[in-house]
Formats: C-alpha cells, structure tokens, sequence
C-alpha cells in the first residue's frame, strides 16, 4: 500500500522546560537564553510522507543541519534545538497522541542532554540519534502511566479534540491518526519513525534496540494492518 500521510500537528513556541523539571541554565525561553525556539515554530500546512515538504528530519539530507556530516566541528547544543525541535515533537506527537505531552517530552530530552552534556556535544557520535532515542523511551513511559491512570480511573464521558487538532487536521489526516492508535506499541514507532521521521532500517533498529530484519518485518505488518484498518474507516 502507499505510505500513509502524515497530519501536521500545530505547535507553540518553546517552553521553557519540560514537564515536572525546572529548565536546565540555557534552557529558558527568555531573551539571551540558551534555548530559545524560532520564528515559525508553528507546523507546515501537511506533508506528504517521503515528499521532503515541510519535514526537515531527514537524518544527513543536507537540510541545514546534519550531524557527522562532515561540518568539522561539532554541533552546539543550542543548534540542534534550533534545527531539531520541530521534527523530535512532530515524532513525539505522533507517538503519544497529545501535543503538549509531546512538546514537554522533547523539551524534557533537551534539558537532560543538557544537563549531562553541557552546550557541547563532540563526547557524542551522534547527538539527533541519542535525543531520538531519548524522545522514543520518554513516550513509551508516558503511555505506560496513562495505561496505569486508565486502569484505576473511570472513562471519561466522551473526548473532545483540542482546538489545534480540529483546525489542523483534515479528515484523511484523522484517519490516520485513528488507524495508528490501533497499532501496536513497536508498530506504530517502526511507521513513525520510518514514514514520518524518514530513517532508514538501521537508523530506526539503533533507535528501538532491534535487529534490522526486525525493523523490517515489524513494518510489513503495521502496513498491512494499518491499510486494513484505514479501509475499514472508509
């Protein structure tokens, strides 16, 4: 089947830290801080998977930004927040389903980075995988407590969408969404991470901790139960 297409969830300006942790020094959003997000932090009007519009994660495409690209210094670490927030909370979001959860994941990543590393990053080969890595391990944790909440608290009474999500989402992009949500856990980070992050199979089996065929065995699957489930809201 095709590759799905992704929604472009909306995004506000960077805070200034994740949640439950103060921001590290340099990490505010204040003037003359360390991280401070950029101009047009909003999402692109809708991107097609592997179509390269308004989706500048593509890990050494040349994009403005590349680690281990040859650059000869390594990046800062206010850098690769300027050149990588974006796509880490279009991954996040797409992995927990609720844009300030994924915006407070990424920024959580950020500050723990920065914490540990400091505004240079040359003690790591590959700062945008760790900080991947990092954004997939905090989303698996963040679904793993809303399974606990769930399971000691009533269901709410109905789910309304936030205010971003029904401006931004067209139809087809819900659906998406909808289908995703019936993936399993490894399904739906293979696809994300695949589709919408655009990595190649050792990129995402370094990300998960799998083995390449597994990667690509895993996909297979999720596309073909993702094509079902999406015939089936049609």
């Amino acid at each position: 089947m095709a590759a799905p297409a992704a929604p472009p969830p909306g995004g506000r300006p960077g805070n200034g830290g994740g949640a439950g942790s103060g921001a590290a020094p340099g990490c505010g959003s204040g003037p003359g801080s360390g991280f401070e997000a950029g101009s047009g932090s909003g999402f692109g009007s809708g991107f097609g998977v592997g179509s390269g519009s308004g989706f500048e994660a593509r890990s050494g495409s040349g994009s403005g930004f590349g680690v281990g690209s040859g650059s000869g210094s390594a990046p800062g670490i206010e850098e690769l927040y300027h050149h990588r927030r974006l796509s880490l909370v279009r991954l996040a979001v797409l992995l927990v389903d609720d844009l300030p959860t994924a915006e407070d994941v990424v920024q959580d990543a950020f500050t723990a980075l920065f914490r540990r590393h400091g505004h240079r990053l040359a003690a790591l080969d590959d700062p945008e995988a760790y900080l991947r890595t990092s954004v997939v391990n905090a989303a698996r944790s963040v679904l793993r407590r809303r399974r606990t909440v769930r399971a000691h608290a009533p269901a709410p009474e109905g789910h309304a969408p936030p205010p971003e999500e029904d401006v931004l989402l067209h139809e087809d992009h819900r659906e998406v969404l909808t289908a995703l949500r019936t993936l399993t856990r490894r399904q739906k980070e293979v696809l994300v991470l695949r589709y919408w992050s655009h990595l190649t199979e050792a990129e995402i089996a370094t990300t998960l901790g799998l083995s390449r065929g597994a990667v690509k065995s895993t996909a297979s699957r999720a596309l073909d139960a993702l094509g079902r489930r999406l015939e089936g809201l049609r």
